[in-house]
């Protein structure tokens, strides 16, 4: 089982990028949940997900420890690190999150997500990046298994683009352990 917090800024893709896990977690015949928290102001507000995946009947959407953490802002960081069981998974936005130092207790990992969409001119995929590292750095699902995955979400809504792909790649070929 993993309960994973996602949380940006509305307008990141962080609501997205935690329907895109559990839609492909589900494909695999994993049981999900999802719930959602956001700002009235939404797009520029705070934005969160509470994603749980998992073999067996989930019991509550809502964790009270986490085991990843995908972060794709500092205000994000700050307030659920301290939520992180020891040894869970951080995947930080480093184009957006700056530090000296990182909690010893977690495995902290950063990819220049917003930095690496906007070079391949795919600005809005930047979660796709943060999905990207997440998969390698945790192997919550195989990264080609994922990969199908993301273009089977994107196919079905009619927006894929290899775009996607490449900075799905990205995020799991450029992620570094900090």
């Amino acid at each position: 089982m993993a309960d994973i917090i996602m949380a940006g800024f509305g307008g990141q893709g962080v609501l997205t990028a935690g329907k895109i896990l559990i839609d492909i977690a589900a494909r695999e015949g994993k049981n999900v949940s999802w719930t959602s928290s956001y700002g009235a102001e939404m797009r520029g507000g705070t934005a969160s997900c509470s994603v749980v995946i998992s073999d067996e009947e989930i019991g509550s959407p809502y964790p009270t420890k986490l085991d990843i953490l995908l972060a794709f802002n500092e205000p994000s960081y700050d307030k659920f690190i301290g939520d992180m069981r020891d040894g869970g998974t951080v995947i930080v936005n480093t184009s957006l999150i700056s530090r000296d130092s990182w909690p010893e207790n977690v495995n902290v990992y950063g990819v220049d997500a917003t930095d690496r969409a906007n070079a391949v001119g795919n600005g809005r995929a930047a979660n796709i990046v943060m999905l990207g590292a997440m998969a390698q750095a945790t192997g919550i699902l195989d990264v080609d298994t994922f990969s199908a995955g993301l273009n089977a979400y994107f196919d079905h809504k009619g927006r894929n683009t290899p775009k996607n792909e490449e900075c799905y790649r990205i995020g799991a070929n450029e992620l570094k352990k900090l």
